[in-house]
């Protein structure tokens, strides 16, 4: 098992208790002490409770980013990111930006991208990705 960043979709399914996935996060956690997300990831988590008005699963969301770690944006992972879309608009093929951002921190950090969305991320070359809901 490789270092992994967890992407939005399959967070959200861990922390509505998906029992796949959190059979998942305890074998990871096995050998890592922490899980990892992106600040795409924590932005978009963030935002969707804000706007559902969610007070108790914004607490608990809090509670649970203080045990795990957040993945900045670097300038690294920028570039890389920037490369990424840039290919993708060549071959007609562009993905979201907050895609592309993840990617680029998952690439930049030598990570594994747990996610459920591999029809937008297997269009990017060199990354890993593991599907936590499958």
């Amino acid at each position: 098992m490789k270092l992994s960043l967890v992407d939005t979709d399959v967070l959200s399914a861990f922390l509505r208790g998906d029992e796949q996935v959190a059979k998942r996060v305890e074998l990871y956690l096995k050998k890592f002490s922490h899980l990892n997300i992106s600040i795409i990831t924590y932005y978009e988590m963030l935002n969707g409770l804000l706007y559902k008005d969610a007070r108790k699963q914004l607490s608990r969301f809090e509670s649970f980013i203080k045990l795990n770690k957040v993945y900045p944006l670097t300038l690294r992972s920028v570039k890389i990111s920037a490369g990424i879309q840039a290919e993708l608009r060549r071959n007609g093929s562009p993905i979201g930006h907050t895609d592309t951002l993840i990617a680029g921190i998952a690439l930049a950090n030598k990570m594994t991208l747990i996610s459920n969305n591999s029809k937008h991320f297997s269009r990017i070359d060199k990354l890993d990705i593991d599907n936590w809901l499958k």
